[in-house]
């Protein structure tokens, strides 16, 4: 399950290009809160079947590895020469590739999904075409433009336009971490995808905390927890799964088992501890490849076993016997 994103995010992904106001209702109830980190490949980690589609995918991201399944292997691996010298480049560029980079490497094609969101985005909210994206320009290029004092006064529930439109310059405060009104990419990133930023923590947490706290007691009760999840027809009995639920709540949401979710267990429930995907798959690389054991690869080392960190036409056909014999 995805953690719910920002309304904004929403309205990029509705957007039909005329500038109406979003829908109150653009969270759609029942929608997964908690955020956890999407595999690096969805393809077996079985490399000792001379299958490295896990690691290609992992490496390369998952587009970029079907490109390279086209490549002759003489290209993929001038190819992988170029990438290779880029992660040294935007590490110390000191002729080696450590795990640090290799890591880096990993990391970054994994949030090209991510970049992708933010350059629609960009385009749709940098009006002034500046180079930078102002609260005033998402705000207006999202709710309209207003004169100060009459805001939301041509539609109704105007109050909970006022709500979202709080919330969402709240969020944009804590993303504008230099505090000048304007986002950078980076800062827009921090906005759009807040569970992937550790000083957005506390806003997600209060976020959530919001959605969930309808008696405003500063806590998430099993009841509220629920709610969210689900709503009973009159004299409709329980299904279930929403007891299942409720005890999800009792045994592992409740940390400290006082019937009820602070912000810390709440934090810990919707971005929990995850591990460090790009660095297990890291270190799997750099022990496959290092053959002299100090720790770091050279170039000559990474293109020596290329098939491992790149697919091509000729490890393609490899994989694709390799399968039909496993099917035989």
């Amino acid at each position: 399950m995805m953690w719910r994103p920002s309304l904004l995010l929403l309205l990029l992904l509705l957007r039909r290009g005329a500038q109406g106001k979003p829908s109150p209702d653009a969270g759609p109830h029942g929608q997964g809160r908690v955020h956890q980190a999407a595999p690096l490949s969805e393809a077996p980690h079985d490399d000792a079947h001379g299958n490295f589609q896990y690691d290609h995918e992992a490496f390369l991201g998952r587009e970029v590895a079907k490109e390279f399944d086209q490549l002759s292997p003489e290209e993929s691996r001038t190819r992988l020469g170029r990438i290779v010298d880029r992660m040294d480049r935007a590490g110390d560029g000191d002729g080696w590739v450590s795990l640090a980079e290799l890591r880096a490497w990993i990391a970054h094609t994994q949030q090209r999904h991510i970049r992708d969101s933010v350059s629609a985005a960009w385009d749709t909210y940098d009006t002034d075409r500046d180079g930078r994206v102002g609260w005033e320009e998402l705000r207006n290029a999202t709710y309209g433009h207003y004169a100060p004092g009459e805001e939301f006064h041509d539609v109704e529930d105007a109050e909970t336009y006022k709500k979202m439109l709080a919330r969402d310059e709240r969020r944009f405060r804590v993303a504008d971490q230099d505090g000048d009104s304007m986002a950078t990419r980076e800062e827009l990133t921090a906005f759009l995808h807040p569970e992937e930023f550790p000083h957005m923590r506390d806003i997600v947490i209060a976020e959530t905390l919001e959605d969930l706290d309808k008696n405003r007691d500063g806590y998430v009760q099993v009841e509220e927890y629920i709610a969210d999840l689900y709503s009973a027809e009159p004299g409709e009995e329980e299904p279930a799964w929403v007891q299942t639920e409720r005890e999800q709540f009792r045994d592992f949401r409740d940390l400290n088992k006082d019937g009820r979710l602070d912000g810390s267990e709440v934090g810990h429930w919707v971005l929990p501890p995850a591990q460090d995907q790009p660095l297990v798959e890291a270190n799997h690389l750099l022990h496959e490849s290092d053959t002299d054991k100090d720790g770091r690869l050279s170039k000559a080392e990474i293109l020596s076993n290329w098939n491992m960190f790149v697919g091509s036409q000729a490890t393609n056909y490899g994989e694709d016997l390799t399968r039909h014999h496993d099917e035989l």
